[in-house]
């Protein structure tokens, strides 16, 4: 990546896990301060930078889902939607299917959701279902589904 900050390659993907996770560890809390949010934003965009330096496509499309995610948590529909079609974008530029394209169309539904637009909400909705139904191991399947009830 052109302008990447100078370090190895190894603190790169150490950071963008740790960011990946911390990420997580802010969306599952119960209640959020005004500060906690903020972080959350910071800590899922620094991870996609790091992943955008040394990551694949699959971590690429997986930083993307959650930026999605976050901007959907906090109400914010634009945001949650731009992310959301950079992660579909990037699961059918490089053939990534399964798990990934489900949630792919979930954060879709989702984020057209939150922006009032209910004709695409229901488009993607059935999308993702039709792609969950594909998902090859049964846990995750069962997850995605249960995920996609929050949709």
């Amino acid at each position: 990546m052109t302008g990447a900050i100078q370090v190895s390659s190894a603190t790169h993907e150490q950071l963008a896990k740790q960011l990946f996770n911390k990420t997580w560890d802010y969306l599952d809390m119960r209640e959020r301060a005004p500060e906690d949010e903020i972080n959350m934003i910071h800590c899922a965009h620094a991870s996609r930078y790091h992943w955008g330096v040394v990551g694949e496509a699959l971590q690429l499309e997986r930083g993307e889902w959650q930026v999605s995610r976050v901007y959907s948590v906090l109400g914010r529909s634009e945001p949650a939607l731009y992310h959301a079609k950079k992660c579909l974008e990037i699961c059918r530029q490089n053939g990534i299917g399964d798990f990934d394209i489900a949630f792919a169309y979930e954060a879709l539904a989702r984020a057209h959701g939150l922006a009032g637009d209910h004709g695409n909400r229901e488009k993607y909705l059935e999308l993702a279902k039709g792609a969950g139904e594909k998902i090859e191991a049964q846990g995750n399947k069962d997850y995605f589904f249960s995920e996609l009830k929050t949709a």
